[in-house]
């Protein structure tokens, strides 16, 4: 999702019947509320921290067209939302470039206590030249050096995040004695980009640590999300490209020893669902066909790879020395390319193509339709799980609830109550130790 006048198709604010109201906090609690009804694991949050302003050097297409120009505080739309709910989970982006390590770690263990345990972070190395304005900064560091940042910022965090152990507070109101000190760690992190000291304000969450989302395509990425990552988002724009990416970050995950059935990989989808396959057909026609202006996926485009495309025809090609110059995504543009055969491949192919703004398969269909085509991307290893997108709110996940849930559930493919009560439960991934409490064998010899 996004926290602004569009889901993340950047037509759906056109749609006759959306709702108008999403500066109000209503709005996205009731999106919650049809969540949970249908056992969602997580209502994730997309961001960026400026209006799209890469095409022309100006937000004018961006603002005239809706093309994402509105993107709220995500802090206070997941609070609103943990407010309306009690097991659905809530995740947000986070850049390392922009926040500070201790500002994240905090923000993020605050939510999983005051959710319950319900927090996920999504990290991204951000690299858009209107969200460098924004934030004073004037030059980005090169691909390889943004990761080895983001590395050594997810270890600050994740220390910040168990500098309390779980058994710290004492809480003995009779002795005065609030909580042990010995189990309240400075971190004294010492980095090439981060000297931080510590402790973290926030006690350790329920979850210990919130599951830590990733969505990096290039090789560098996926090597950062093998090693990291809990849920890894694609952007896979076929079933075969989806096979080879799964296969290959599995692999990747394996290298890195972990387990890779604990790292769920989660392709990109939009599901149209009608009562019959005639209604669903012409839904599809209706939103996702006709109600994007080229610009505005001119304007989209220019963001998603920070590359000013205004100077270009949409006929132009798209050749290997332009995708060799766009610093932004680069291994997403080269993923269209190749999913479309290695022909020639037009500016307005691309600008139009799913993996920019629709990203990944459309599922079409009836809601039997719909999960028989789910169910054969799981079992035929392309995926773990879904981020399923809205075509438009309200309407398209309260359809998918009321139409293709129940047939999952009937097939056992997806739950009929939540497992627990935190994210991680619901996952099933196991509640990580904290790096500072003792093993077993200290513990002993104490």
């Amino acid at each position: 999702m996004q926290a602004s006048n569009v889901s993340v198709y950047s037509g759906s604010w056109r749609y006759p019947s959306s709702a108008p109201d999403f500066l109000d906090l209503r709005y996205y609690q009731r999106i919650a509320r049809v969540l949970e009804e249908g056992t969602f694991d997580l209502m994730f949050f997309d961001d960026r921290l400026a209006m799209p302003a890469i095409y022309g050097g100006s937000p004018a297409e961006a603002v005239r067209y809706g093309a994402r120009p509105v993107k709220l505080d995500l802090t206070a739309v997941l609070g609103a939302a943990a407010a309306a709910t009690t097991h659905l989970g809530l995740g947000a982006t986070y850049s390392t470039t922009y926040y500070p390590p201790f500002h994240v770690a905090r923000t993020f263990a605050t939510l999983d206590h005051l959710s319950g345990g319900r927090a996920a972070w999504n990290v991204v190395t951000s690299v858009n030249d209107a969200e460098a304005r924004n934030f004073g900064v004037e030059q980005h560091l090169a691909h390889d050096e943004r990761y080895d940042r983001a590395e050594e910022f997810i270890e600050v965090v994740t220390q910040l995040w168990d500098s309390w152990e779980d058994d710290a507070i004492l809480f003995d109101q009779k002795s005065g004695e609030f909580a042990d000190p010995a189990k309240v760690h400075e971190i004294d992190y010492q980095g090439k980009y981060f000297n931080v000291r510590g402790p973290l304000t926030v006690p350790r969450s329920p979850q210990g640590r919130p599951p830590i989302i990733q969505a990096g395509q290039s090789g560098r990425g996926q090597q950062f999300a093998a090693k990291w990552a809990d849920l890894i988002f694609t952007a896979d724009p076929s079933q075969a490209v989806a096979q080879e990416h799964y296969k290959g970050q599995k692999e990747l995950i394996v290298a890195a020893g972990r387990d890779p059935k604990a790292v769920r990989l989660l392709p990109m989808v939009y599901a149209v669902v009608g009562e019959t396959e005639t209604i669903a057909r012409e839904k599809e026609n209706i939103l996702l066909n006709e109600l994007v202006h080229p610009l505005a996926s001119l304007t989209l485009l220019s963001e998603l790879t920070n590359h000013d495309f205004s100077g270009y025809s949409l006929d132009d090609e798209v050749t290997d020395e332009l995708i060799n110059s766009i610093s932004g995504i680069r291994g997403l543009v080269q993923g269209v390319k190749r999913h479309l055969g290695g022909g020639k491949v037009t500016l307005r192919t691309l600008a139009n193509h799913r993996a920019t703004l629709l990203q990944g398969p459309r599922f079409v269909g009836t809601g039997e339709q719909i999960a028989d085509q789910m169910q054969d991307w799981f079992e035929t290893y392309s995926c773990d799980g879904f981020v399923l997108a809205a075509t438009h709110f309200p309407g398209a996940f309260e359809d998918f609830v009321r139409l293709v849930v129940p047939e999952l559930r009937k097939r056992g493919l997806l739950r009929t109550e939540y497992a627990g009560s935190t994210l991680r439960e619901n996952l099933g991934l196991a509640r990580p130790a904290s790096s500072f409490a003792p093993t077993a064998g200290e513990a002993a010899d104490a």
